[in-house]
């Protein structure tokens, strides 16, 4: 049976970890209703919209959780007899009309005052960490330190992603899983690295078997891969099959994340493929979350190979040059790599740090 009618959790949840979890939790298991109201100063580097999410996906099986946002900007004085007024009406406005609460839960001595001027219970749990020894500003000092206590949505959004890109044969795949495997040899959560493949790779491979097997039924010559046809529906899957991949590999992984190219590459080669870039293929590209670090892997002195999926050698020069614009504009961190395996390995790792 329900101790209270109606439990109110507040805070910044900048971002939110297991502390505050286990304190929405306690909420749910005692009280028929509760309420969560999410404090985000405009300043602050974590959008309300992500914190409110973040916590919405992980209650949304209780539908008696429900998870408010309201923007917060006045300073912190608990000495403050307005300033308290000012945070407790932003408060009351998160709440429904007429809405009462009948206890407060909290990991901070305030709660006290807090459950005071809702005239309601205080119940406050864990304030000297014994339980959850963690807390946003720590977490944001140090996310690797704390990547247990992070639920997936966050640590996508903490993740330091590393996007090795470059023309055919440069070796983007061999450094890209070289690094996975080096972040992995790190051991702790790093182990955890993940590693996202290039779909369009994929999607190449798929397309010529289609294109055979149409052609072996007709009789016809089996096409190469240079006689593929490429159009904007194509580039659209590439940016949604890439955009997935890469959003699960970010969750389920450790504090860094290894891409075998974005959707930034794949604006470079859709201009090669199709003689320009859509307006929705750029879009998508800075809309993506920000790289920690971009890899152009050079083409000079690396011997073409021919996979049978590749266009040919005499486009490598332009392509590496192409990239380098792109990155340049993009105003993104960024390095080019040259020389053997176990250099460009230790080129990017000296700057991952």
């Amino acid at each position: 049976m329900s101790l209270f009618r109606h439990a109110l959790v507040i805070g910044k949840f900048y971002p939110p970890h297991a502390g505050h979890h286990f304190l929405i939790r306690s909420a749910a298991d005692a009280a028929e209703c509760v309420t969560v109201v999410v404090m985000a100063a405009d300043a602050e580097t974590m959008s309300l919209d992500d914190r409110v999410r973040w916590i919405r996906e992980v209650w949304q099986g209780e539908a008696h959780v429900r998870v408010v946002g309201t923007v917060d900007n006045i300073p912190i004085d608990y000495e403050d007899p307005d300033i308290w007024d000012g945070h407790v009406a932003l408060m009351r406005e998160a709440l429904r009309p007429g809405e009462t609460v009948d206890a407060v839960f909290s990991s901070e001595d305030y709660g006290h005052e807090l459950a005071r001027r809702f005239d309601a219970a205080p119940v406050v749990l864990d304030v000297d960490r014994a339980t959850f020894p963690v807390s946003g500003t720590k977490v944001r000092a140090d996310p690797a330190a704390y990547w247990a206590d992070l639920e997936p949505a966050v640590r996508a959004w903490l993740v330091r992603r590393v996007v090795v890109l470059g023309a055919e044969s440069t070796g983007t795949t061999t450094l890209s899983r070289d690094l996975a495997r080096a972040m992995r040899a790190r051991g702790g959560v790093h182990a955890l690295t993940g590693w996202v493949a290039e779909y369009g790779r994929e999607l190449t491979a798929a397309k010529l078997a289609v294109a055979r097997g149409k052609a072996a039924m007709a009789g016809a010559e089996l096409p190469t891969v240079d006689q593929l046809e490429w159009d904007g529906r194509d580039f659209a899957l590439v940016r949604k099959r890439q955009a997935e991949a890469e959003e699960r590999a970010a969750r389920a992984g450790g504090p860094v994340l290894v891409c075998d190219t974005d959707l930034l590459a794949t604006a470079v080669w859709e201009e090669r493929y199709c003689g320009g870039t859509t307006v929705e293929t750029w879009a998508a590209a800075e809309a993506q979350v920000p790289r920690a670090l971009y890899v152009l892997t050079s083409h000079e002195g690396v011997a073409f190979e021919d996979d049978g999926l590749r266009d040919g050698e005499h486009l490598r020069e332009w392509m590496t040059g192409r990239f380098r614009e792109v990155l340049i504009a993009s105003g993104q961190r960024w390095i080019e790599v040259r020389g053997d395996r176990e250099e460009r390995v230790a080129a990017v790792l000296r700057e991952i740090g």
